[in-house]
């Protein structure tokens, strides 16, 4: 259902009033509120777009970790991508398979090396090897713990920076990123996993960037990783099980995103074709693109506030519950939860309360009488993940919507709680 408005005005997520929510003694503002069924539906529909192709969803994990959300989409046949020990742990879980688990990142310990190989019968899918340092160090693991481990690269694909359209800090593909083995690496990093028989090359990866709006460089990526996959195999490597293109699917925060995780699927299945790769299973990481649009923060109004020429909206929630329009200038909807067809609509600029010029979530249009609460939608992705208790404050509580009713909820962490822990010692 996603979040609709009632004819009396009245915001729904998942077909439930936001404001019965509130209403609620055990629910404080602001609060992350998520609609599971919209986010099911998103995961069930990327799986039919691949049709009769091999392939593996495996759920970007940093972009809600929450075990509400990872069960439902263990139970919808998706795996996961992980990216610190923690994360792997959770979505195991939280009933994700090992052996649908591939590990990313580019500074992994080796008790987080050895977890993922040590998971299950045989490790899970695969570590995801970033760098040729990485290479022995994992080899090194595998050795002490008596296993073969399963292992992929991942392969900067050299991308224009300019043609991936998106923010800076979450383009990944380029020369100048921190990410990936080059171009010019590969065919070293590939005799190094040979040279070492605890390893097993498994798989090739790439991840141009998030929030893509445009296929195109994802696409040109993509045929780059299968013209690898397929010297790879040409070269006699008969143990590759698969080619991982990444996630980054874009949505839309309000202002249009003219292509769906589906169109990526369609333009890659091309290339993939080209290559006469069709038989090797496909993964693709989404995040963003299962959870952003289905999942709202909560937040009360504390007051207006007029100064100069400036009308400053002051509300409960800040940089600290969603830092996304601090660190990348996002744009996010912010609503009344109630709103009267006769009301009049002015501009405030709507901002937190931590002591930061940058607690800004810009300018909104609301009724000149602001209401006692708002919603910031499109806050189901990187929002209480990257929450912090900045200045000392709670972090939110997550309510979870299934059916229409409050099925789960997770409480948040008091101030009274930061207190304490800081004075501890």
């Amino acid at each position: 259902m996603g979040v609709s408005r009632t004819a009396a005005g009245d915001l729904l997520l998942g077909g439930m009033l936001l404001s019965d929510v509130v209403s609620q003694a055990s629910v404080d503002t602001p609060f992350y509120a998520y609609d599971l069924d919209a986010m099911d539906r998103e995961a069930r529909d990327l799986v039919a777009s691949f049709g009769e192709v091999p392939h593996l969803v495996a759920y970007a994990v940093k972009a809600n970790t929450a075990g509400p959300v990872l069960r439902r989409f263990a139970t919808a046949g998706l795996g996961a991508d992980v990216v610190s020990g923690s994360e792997l742990s959770v979505a195991m879980r939280a009933g994700v398979l090992p052996e649908k688990i591939v590990f990313s990142g580019v500074a992994k310990r080796d008790d987080e090396i050895a977890l993922a190989f040590g998971a299950g019968e045989r490790g899970i899918l695969a570590i995801q090897l970033e760098s040729l340092e990485e290479i022995p160090r994992a080899a090194a693991v595998a050795r002490r713990m008596g296993r073969k481990g399963r292992v992929a690269l991942r392969i900067n694909p050299s991308v224009d920076k300019e043609s991936l359209a998106t923010h800076s800090h979450i383009s990944t593909g380029h020369d100048e990123a921190k990410f990936g083995i080059s171009l010019d690496d590969v065919t070293d990093a590939l005799a190094a996993v040979k040279s070492h028989n605890a390893l097993e090359l498994v798989g090739v990866n790439m991840h141009i960037g998030s929030q893509l709006t445009d296929t195109s460089a994802y696409v040109d990526a993509a045929r780059k990783l299968y013209r690898i996959a397929k010297d790879i195999r040409d070269n006699g490597c008969t143990s590759l099980a698969y080619v991982d293109t990444g996630g980054g699917f874009g949505i839309d925060y309000g202002e249009g995103c003219a292509v769906t995780p589906a169109d990526f699927v369609r333009g890659v299945r091309k290339a993939q074709a080209e290559f006469g790769l069709s038989d090797l299973m496909w993964v693709v990481e989404p995040g963003r693109a299962l959870v952003a649009a289905h999942g709202v923060i909560v937040s009360r109004v504390i007051a207006p506030k007029r100064s100069g020429r400036c009308q400053w909206l002051l509300i409960d929630a800040g940089m600290n519950d969603l830092i996304r329009p601090a660190l990348y200038q996002a744009r996010h909807r912010i609503v009344p939860l109630a709103l009267k067809l006769n009301d009049t609509s002015v501009d405030f600029r709507v901002v937190g309360p931590v002591c930061e010029s940058s607690d800004d979530f810009g300018i909104h249009a609301m009724p000149e009488r602001p209401p006692t609460h708002v919603a910031i939608l499109d806050a189901g992705a990187y929002g209480f993940t990257m929450a912090s208790q900045y200045n000392g404050r709670a972090l939110p509580a997550e309510v979870f919507i299934e059916g229409g009713k409050v099925t789960h909820f997770l409480p948040g962490i008091s101030a009274s709680e930061w207190v304490e822990r800081r004075l501890l010692g």
